[in-house]
């Protein structure tokens, strides 16, 4: 497989994994409208359902492959011919179709999910594989919770289902178990270990249960990954998914050699569409798309803004499409802070009115929540009256 070596394919899962949160799910024309503005995003693959899960799962696959040209759409299976079949089926009009299908690698899951034997479930998985391959020539296998499974075993998974036809494998953190050193060394490992592993791309999908979901993607890619998993807002079930704006952003701010395609200034817009069908509200210390990722409140943080975005920002809020920065007044706030908002309603002090004026304001900062343009006015109308 011919592809550049510093290209991260970035697959987006906001529409099958993500909405697995309970009470956020969508509908089909929901659906298609945000397929759309992932494709204006620059996302390579769009994973569009669970087929065989539910008639309304299937038709959105349907549908969001209609609605789609450039991205590759995939479908999610188990490795059974009946989720295949039902997943081949809804890919019918997609014009790059890939089959996503998997198994459980870890000891814990074989034994304790499937009731099986290392043995069994290798030969379910290649199984699955070739018969995906009957349909459509772009296969990901994944090996479910490959972050707690045995490395030789999941090393041996690998190349089994590479052999059969894979041309993706996907190494999941399931659980959000991994450090990201214990992560990285992984996918190193199969890098390292597995004879035709040139022949497929592997693919990190990391959850968020410790918080580290972002941190393990990242390592993955410095070891060799070249797909990551993720949605928008990290979305997902539990404490959700590695955050596509985040990896893509933490790509763009350090130089690692690695980049993708993705056009970050759609990133504000497309979060707000997605927190908003899905009900689902974006904490405000949210990083690259929160409410509060720009807003600076600390005097000292103020003040070094105010000299330097720099100091305080290694992002541009533009870059990702944020409307601007905001220098909010509270009672942390200084001086720079407070004549930085006089001046921009055409108010200009002197340096004894300014402290005047500063003293006035500390003591409604700390009786008043959020000061605004009019106890700005009222602020130096009151010092005015006092000369």
């Amino acid at each position: 497989m011919l592809h550049d070596p510093n290209r991260v394919y970035v697959f987006d899962t906001t529409l099958r994994d993500g909405e697995q949160v309970p009470g956020c799910q969508l509908t089909t024309p929901e659906k298609v409208e945000i397929a759309r503005e992932l494709e204006a995003l620059g996302v390579d693959i769009i994973e569009a359902g669970f087929p065989i899960s539910s008639p309304g799962d299937f038709q959105s696959v349907v549908e969001i492959s209609k609605a789609v040209k450039h991205p590759t759409i995939c479908a999610l299976t188990r490795a059974n011919k009946g989720d295949i079949d039902a997943a081949a089926e809804s890919l019918k009009h997609a014009k790059h179709p890939r089959i996503h299908t998997g198994i459980g690698s870890s000891d814990m899951h074989i034994k304790h999910k499937f009731n099986s034997t290392r043995e069994e479930i290798l030969e379910r998985a290649v199984d699955a594989v070739k018969y995906a391959k009957k349909y459509v020539e772009d296969i990901e296998f994944y090996a479910e919770d490959a972050g707690r499974a045995d490395v030789v075993y999941l090393a041996q998974m690998v190349e089994a289902v590479i052999a059969a036809g894979a041309t993706v494998v996907n190494i999941p953190d399931t659980n959000g178990y991994c450090l990201p050193e214990q992560y990285g060394s992984k996918i190193r490992f199969l890098k390292e270990n597995v004879k035709n592993i040139d022949k497929a791309i592997i693919s990190v999908h990391c959850h968020n249960d410790l918080g580290l979901a972002t941190a393990n993607s990242i390592a993955g890619l410095q070891n060799g990954a070249r797909q990551v998993e993720a949605t928008i807002n990290g979305i997902g079930e539990r404490a959700g998914n590695t955050s596509l704006e985040e990896v893509v952003m933490i790509l763009k701010t350090h130089d690692i050699g690695l980049y993708t395609n993705i056009n970050p200034k759609n990133f504000y817009e497309l979060s707000h569409m997605v927190s908003t069908q899905m009900r689902m509200i974006v904490q405000p210390n949210k990083a690259i798309v929160g409410a509060n990722a720009f807003a600076h409140s600390s005097g000292i943080h103020q003040d070094g803004f105010l000299k330097n975005r720099e100091n305080y920002e290694i992002i541009r809020p533009e870059d990702v499409g944020f409307p601007s920065a905001s220098i909010v007044l509270t009672a942390r706030s200084g001086r720079h802070a407070l004549k930085y908002h006089l001046e921009r309603l055409g108010i200009h002090l002197d340096k004894n009115e300014l402290n005047t004026a500063y003293h006035n304001f500390l003591i409604l900062a700390d009786s008043k929540l959020d000061i605004n343009d009019d106890d700005l006015h009222s602020l130096v109308s009151f010092k005015l009256e006092q000369n």
